[in-house]
């Protein structure tokens, strides 16, 4: 693939289409950060990719945190005295204030009103609220619904179970030529939400889908974890595996039709942040680069000063940026497959750069070689684009010395990346160049 090309296209269509399919099947799975809810939605994954499941019991101690109980739901609803049930969570697993105490009982409207969420200013949307570390327990409702009770008294029905069981994850663990390692992490805790975010299980999915068949420099390691506890759990448990992490990116929001969003990891001016907003300059497509804050996803956990991993975090329109956002509106027709699409190519594109980014020593660093008579004039002439071939080989030629790595120079020369490594090819294709190490670089 071009690292240019993420523009839509006719190529793009069959892979947003099957990513959305998929996304369709996953969507009805009531998901939280621990249940049975996650265990079906890695079941799902793992038939895509490998995957091997992790559970961490109940009380564990995760730094500064506890793994939580864990949280299962079998029904929900709030009825007349009649048995007319008027919210059902068998319609809508966002009516249950996720990790919501068992509740049976009949109550006046007035007490039930103190446990409904809706919001006023969208009348025909059910908000999503949780409730993961204080005991509790409420249903969300449209406020289109909330209106409509006026019976006296209602039955109030949460089947839940909070028990001593354990918080499940999902890793992938693709191994590459290099034990340096780049990581994948997206969060699998939220319930019917299509862009938050089944959106980034596709994305990162059919990511590691597409790297299972490619030789690989790195190594990579997709994780597929509820968010905040998992990331927090995983870096307590693995902090060896996290010492060996080069790169990253947190996926999340990525099938809406905004422009792409990347935020920079902590650090500012690693590899990964310069390669993607390389990648995003060239390619013609919208987008906007913001600098690292403490809030967000799981980027604040890896990029914590006691880690100060450098990873950032990819998405379209910023969480909360959008009205849909933690709503039943975001549905699986606010994911758009071209959306999700774009999305992969992109993130396939900045993979590339990184797997690409190697180092070379002109191998004849007197003056400029005579190329004609290597053919590689000849080998581009007629081409679009012949005189930018020629600099893209000169500009190479004069900063491959063992310092500059390719990304180095598409930066200094400002050409795209698959431009300037077109140019190392054809150099190396001539014995001109010869690989190296970087005393720095790792």
């Amino acid at each position: 693939m071009n690292s240019q090309g993420i523009k839509s296209g006719a190529d793009l269509v069959p892979v947003g289409n099957e990513m959305h399919r998929w996304a369709t099947e996953l969507f009805p799975i009531c998901r939280s950060i621990t249940g049975n809810g996650v265990r079906e939605t890695l079941k799902q994954i793992g038939k895509r990719v490998s995957l091997t499941v992790h559970e961490v019991p109940s009380g564990t101690q995760v730094f500064d945190w506890k793994v939580p109980l864990e949280w299962n739901i079998r029904d929900a609803y709030i009825q007349t005295v009649r048995g007319e049930r008027v919210v059902d969570f068998q319609n809508s697993n966002l009516h249950v204030v996720s990790y919501s105490q068992p509740v049976k009982r009949r109550m006046a409207l007035s007490e039930l009103k103190e446990h409904l969420h809706s919001l006023p200013d969208r009348p025909d949307w059910i908000p999503y609220r949780t409730s993961y570390y204080k005991e509790s327990w409420g249903f969300c409702l449209s406020h289109n619904q909330l209106l409509s009770l006026t019976e006296h008294e209602y039955d109030v029905c949460i089947d839940t179970s909070m028990t001593e069981g354990s918080l499940t994850y999902g890793e992938c663990f693709l191994p590459g030529q290099s034990q340096d390692e780049v990581l994948i992490s997206t969060h699998i805790c939220h319930p019917s939400l299509g862009n938050d975010n089944l959106s980034g299980i596709a994305v990162a999915t059919f990511l590691a889908e597409w790297l299972q068949t490619r030789p690989r420099c790195y190594s990579y390691r997709f994780l597929f974890i509820p968010g905040t506890i998992g990331s927090i759990t995983w870096l307590s448990q693995c902090q060896k595996d996290a010492s060996r992490i080069k790169h990253g990116l947190v996926l999340t929001g990525v099938g809406d039709a905004g422009p792409i969003t990347y935020k920079k990891s902590r650090r500012g001016d690693a590899d990964i942040d310069r390669a993607m907003a390389h990648l995003l300059k060239h390619s013609g497509t919208p987008y906007s680069i913001s600098d690292f804050i403490p809030y967000g996803y799981d980027e604040r956990q890896y990029c914590s000063p006691g880690f100060n991993l450098a990873v950032g975090c990819f998405s379209r329109t910023p969480h909360s940026q959008y009205p849909e956002y933690h709503t039943s509106a975001d549905n699986l027709d606010f994911i758009k497959p071209m959306a999700l699409a774009e999305s992969w190519r992109c993130c396939q594109g900045v993979l590339e750069i990184l797997e690409s980014n190697k180092t070379y020593l002109n191998q004849n660093p007197h003056c400029e070689p005579q190329l004609g008579k290597r053919g590689l004039y000849r080998a581009v002439g007629g081409q679009a684009g012949e005189k930018s071939m020629e600099m893209a080989l000169l500009w190479v030629l004069n900063l491959s010395d063992g310092h500059h790595a390719v990304l180095d120079i598409a930066e200094r020369a400002e050409f795209s990346f698959s431009r300037i490594q077109e140019a190392v090819e054809a150099l190396v294709g001539v014995g001109l160049l010869q690989e190296v190490r970087r005393p720095d670089n790792t």
